[in-house]
Order: C-alpha cells, then sequence, then structure tokens
C-alpha cells in the first residue's frame, strides 16, 4: 500500500542522507523510540484545536490507506476513533465493498489544551508495539504553540533507527499540514525541533481546582 511504501522510501532517503530533521528522535531503546515536534500557528487555540480534529483538510493524502486524507476522520472524545474509510471500486464483486481502518483511539481529549491518542500509525499498525501520540496546545502571543509527541514502544520488527527517523519525519509532515492550514505565526517557517522539554503530564494541572481538590486537597502534599 501506499502508506508502508512512503514510510520505506523515506526512510531510505534519511539514512542516506546528512541532512538536519524538522522534528527530532528524543530517544530511542531496543524497543522503542520518542519523536517530538513543536510549531508555532498564527491561530487561536480554539481554531487549532477545531482544526486538529478535522484531519482530513490538513493530514497528508501519501500517508493514509486510501491515498486520499479526505476519508479521514476524527471524534475527540475518549474512546473516539481516528478512523478512515477506505472507497471500494467498481468492479460489482467483493473489491467494490468499502473498507475502513482505525488509525488510532481518543485516549484523552481536553479541549484546546491536549488530544491524546493510542495506535500505532502507518506500518506500525501491523506490529505489536503500541504508540501514543500526544498533542499538546498553549496559547501564545499572536497565536498557538503546538507540541507533537509520539512515544512508541514494544515488540516490532523494523529496525530502530530506521523506524524512528521515518516516523519522525512523517510526523513533522502532518503538523507542517496542520500549520499550513491555519498559518505559521510571522518568523516561522518549517515545524522546528522543540527544546528538550516534557510533554505536560497532565492538563488538569493547569486547569481550576476540581471539587474533588477543594473537598481533599492537594494528597501529594503529605507525608
Amino acid at each position: 500500500m501506499r502508506h508502508i511504501t512512503a514510510f520505506a522510501a523515506l526512510a531510505a532517503t534519511l539514512l542516506a542522507s546528512a541532512g538536519p530533521l524538522n522534528a527530532e528522535v528524543v530517544s530511542t531503546t531496543p524497543t522503542g523510540f520518542v519523536t517530538r515536534d513543536t510549531a508555532q500557528i498564527a491561530a487561536p487555540p480554539m481554531a487549532v484545536w477545531l482544526a486538529l480534529t478535522k484531519p482530513a483538510d490538513w493530514w497528508n493524502d501519501d500517508h493514509t490507506w486510501s491515498g486520499d486524507a479526505a476519508n479521514l476522520t476524527l471524534t475527540p472524545q475518549a474512546g473516539g476513533c481516528f478512523c478512515e474509510t477506505i472507497p471500494g471500486g467498481d468492479a460489482g464483486n467483493a473489491s467494490a465493498m468499502d473498507g475502513s481502518a482505525l488509525h488510532a483511539t481518543v485516549v484523552q481529549a481536553f479541549p484546546l489544551k491536549v488530544l491524546r491518542l493510542r495506535g500505532g500509525l502507518g506500518p506500525l499498525q501491523g506490529e505489536p508495539a503500541e504508540g501514543v501520540l500526544t498533542i499538546t496546545l498553549k496559547e501564545i502571543p499572536g497565536g498557538t504553540r503546538v507540541l507533537w509527541e509520539y512515544n512508541v514502544g514494544g515488540p516490532m520488527r523494523f529496525e530502530i533507527p530506521v523506524i524512528s527517523a521515518a516516523v519522525d519525519q512523517v510526523m513533522s509532515q502532518q503538523l507542517a499540514g496542520l500549520r499550513s492550514r491555519l498559518g505559521a505565526l510571522p518568523g516561522t517557517s518549517a515545524p522546528a525541533v522543540s527544546d528538550p522539554e516534557p510533554v505536560v503530564d497532565d492538563p488538569a494541572d493547569e486547569a481550576e481546582p476540581s471539587a474533588f481538590d477543594e473537598q481533599f486537597g492537594d494528597l501529594d502534599e503529605e507525608e
């Protein structure tokens, strides 16, 4: 499929090139890796969030099973599906039936702050390895800073240096597509390699105290 071919071709290109990447593989292990990327978008968090939940408008066609990002949908709620319809042909047999693919499942949707999905993207779908994609939004002067992190771990048949470099570049492409959809802040170009800072562990840390907090306080402070 085009999806797998694109990853393989990209990996080969990266191995043959010494040029810098737009994103960064921030860590690797014998069975996994983490890629991280950032972009500054000239739109408020509300606009970025709404665009983020409509990948059909900005995801790269080459990284879909159907070859057309218009077939992608994303339901931004826990248990929601980042899915793709694969249209059937017109052969009048089983090949004419529509197919489908589940790219990832939403495990956390904190509007205007964090969208987290779990799933193996691209060729990783065929491996026991699991991936967690965390996209964090932060309002900044003139727009929104997007931090895009994909954490992959578990058994896989790929060599880690090859697959991590390929996934790193593909994730950067998707973030660039999102930014292009809304516009970049003046003075910014391609998504830049992010500072080595951790992804926000929990958006609730920045939210107003919950009823639970008001009733029981911060239990972590107790000895």
